[in-house]
């Protein structure tokens, strides 16, 4: 015989009492306090609560997709592709916020009324914030400073990486990330160094003792600068005089590079690379002198004058024989460009200070094995001179071989003068190092020197075999008018000089 089991009472939720629902319902619709003459209930609260979670999640995605997507393809750069997205989000929560105070039913103007009341009070409490919203904004719109440049500010150097409602992110050189308040980026001077472009200029300064060779320092110093992997080879390096010093010679090394972050690193190289170039190169650091005042000086001079306190020290060299370097150099130093430049025939007579000039507005070209440096009836704009490395010269038409030059030999000096276009192709046989001036730098020189202009045209006429070719290639390619050709050659040159570089 089984026990009947006892009845349990089912507890289901849809016998909640009626009257407990509508309890509920009360509370969440009844009115907490009045905005104006908006009420505002708990219902109201969490209904705004939500919409204002939507719309930042809304404006986070969309300003992601316009920062790394639709901007992107469009081609905009990295600091205009974080100003655009941050206004346009400022922009949607804006809007939104506007739209969502509507949707629960308040009535904006009088909600302004009693905003703007409030507003007076709440603005003293978060002036701060204010300022630093309105920096923000200004730093978005007028964009003295936008994310990507590398900029200094109060000592702090680094590169901007995000400008937010209240502050700017900078990372420093050591991978630190520092907060700055918007405010201060507005108020402070600050040093944009990739305002106009995203190229640093690095000034190494350089003083040398007063009996160095300044053509041999600035030579020295530019072989330097282009030997730096993190220097550029345009803008060139520059080298200036900057003054005399006490027994010294003051000079300033300009270099320009792309990697603003490595300033320290580039600069500590360089620095190594100048105390060990100018130690091979005999190039002597100033020292300072010590002077050295006695009391008494004719004590001293006494001590050194009695001849029973004199010893003779023997020594195996005589007074005007040397004694031997510890280490004697086993190799020979290659040539300076300086000197590789007195062997061109035109400019051999040149001074110190007009080869020195040469050298400032040359530059360096590099060619990997097989590049094309140009091409046959390629313009003729430019000479170059190979420092290390060799090129072959050859007639690309026919693909005939003319010629292999090595380190230390020139070509290219009748075109760029006479403006003539090349006769022939040169490209590289091996990695190759030129030092080559151009049309531009070739005519800063004659200008500043106009005698130079003299000597080169006595020079290019001894050549008359050579000119006569090159004024019949002239006159095949149409390049020469009826009334040069029958003109002397001096006088023929002198006016291709005169009109090619304004001299």
């Amino acid at each position: 015989m089984t026990t009947p089991k006892a009845l349990e009472p089912e507890f289901e939720f849809n016998t909640i009492p009626e009257e407990v629902l509508t309890h509920i319902s009360q509370i969440f619709t009844a009115t907490l306090f009045k905005i104006g003459e908006n009420p505002v209930s708990l219902q109201s609260l969490v209904e705004l609560l939500v919409l204002f979670m939507a719309i930042l999640v809304i404006a986070r995605f969309f300003t992601n997709f316009l920062k790394e997507s639709l901007l992107v393809r469009l081609g905009i750069d990295e600091g205009n592709r974080e100003a655009i997205a941050v206004i346009i989000g400022y922009l949607i929560v804006a809007l939104g916020v506007i739209v969502a105070i509507q949707s629960i039913g308040f009535n904006l103007a009088s909600f302004a009324v009693v905003a703007g009341g409030l507003g007076v009070g709440i603005g003293f409490g978060i002036q701060d914030l204010t300022t630093n919203f309105v920096s923000g904004l200004t730093l978005l719109l007028d964009r003295p400073v936008k994310v990507g440049d590398f900029v200094e500010l109060e000592g702090l150097m680094g590169i901007v990486k995000k400008i937010s409602i209240r502050s700017t992110i900078i990372q420093t050189n050591d991978d630190s990330s520092v907060i700055v308040p918007n405010s201060k980026m507005i108020s402070n001077k600050i040093v944009n160094w990739s305002y106009e472009n995203s190229l640093l200029c690095l000034r190494v300064p350089v003083e040398v003792a007063e009996n160095s060779n300044p053509l041999l320092v600035t030579e020295t110093l530019l072989n330097i600068a282009y030997a730096e992997a993190g220097v550029l080879y345009e803008p060139t390096p520059k080298v200036l005089f900057v003054e005399f010093g006490d027994d010294s010679f003051k000079f300033e090394l300009l270099v320009w590079t792309d990697r603003p972050t490595e300033r320290e690193v580039i600069k500590s190289s360089l620095n190594f690379a100048i105390e060990y170039n100018f130690r091979h190169q005999k190039i002597e650091f100033p020292f300072n002198d010590r002077e050295i005042y006695l009391q008494n000086p004719e004590v001293l001079v006494s001590m050194f004058n009695k001849k029973e306190t004199a010893i003779d020290i023997p020594n195996s060299y005589s007074e005007n024989e040397q004694k031997p370097p510890l280490f004697a150099e086993k190799l020979k130093k290659p040539s300076s460009l300086s000197c590789l430049l007195r062997e061109v025939e035109y400019f051999e007579n040149l001074t110190d200070l007009e080869l020195r000039q040469l050298i400032e507005v040359g530059y360096r070209k590099r060619l990997r094995s097989q590049e094309y440096l140009f091409h046959e009836n390629d313009p003729g704009d430019a000479f170059y001179m190979i420092l290390s490395g060799s090129v072959e010269v050859f007639v690309e038409a026919i693909n005939k071989h003319l010629n292999n030059l090595g380190s230390g030999q020139f070509f290219g000096e009748l075109s760029l003068m006479l403006g003539i276009p090349r006769t022939a192709s040169v490209r590289a046989l091996e990695e190759t190092i030129l030092f080559a001036i151009n049309k531009e730098g070739f005519q800063k020189v004659l200008t500043e020197r106009p005698d130079l202009s003299e000597q080169i045209i006595k020079e290019i006429v001894k050549h008359k075999e050579e000119l006569s070719e090159r004024q019949q290639l002239l006159r095949e390619m149409e390049l020469v008018e009826a009334a040069e050709e029958e003109e002397s050659p001096v006088e023929w040159v002198r006016k291709r000089l005169k009109n090619l570089f304004s001299v």
